[in-house]
């Protein structure tokens, strides 16, 4: 069945920054597009940035433009989440999932996702 594993999180000062990994099994992986989330207390997930399957098509939240950045490396069905300058208003838990196509839906089932906590 579908697994997607987030890791890299943690607890960082403002400025500081992390880079999340999303291992994904049990499907395809070369053939989706990925696509990164993220939910803060009290709020609804939020898209945060989505690449193509050749690691192009590449697209970032508004917020987040010039500081994160998304990879993958489909040899070993990883995504990334380079994140850099973070804000208190990057914290969140950030989760990974895959969709067919730049306007498909996500997978119905999510991973545990990783926090990120910004703070000084």
């Amino acid at each position: 069945q579908v697994q997607l594993v987030e890791s890299g999180g943690g607890s960082v000062q403002p400025g500081g920054s992390l880079r999340l990994s999303c291992v994904a099994s049990g499907f395809a992986f070369k053939n989706y597009f990925m696509a990164w989330y993220r939910q803060a207390p009290g709020k609804e997930r939020e898209f945060v940035a989505r690449i193509g399957e050749f690691g192009v098509a590449v697209t970032h939240t508004a917020s987040v433009r010039g500081r994160f950045t998304i990879s993958r490396d489909n040899k070993v069905s990883t995504a990334y989440l380079q994140m850099n300058n973070l804000k208190p208003e990057d914290t969140a838990v950030y989760y990974c999932n895959a969709q067919r196509g730049p306007g498909g839906a996500p997978f119905d089932s999510w991973g545990q996702g990783t926090q990120v906590t910004v703070s000084s």
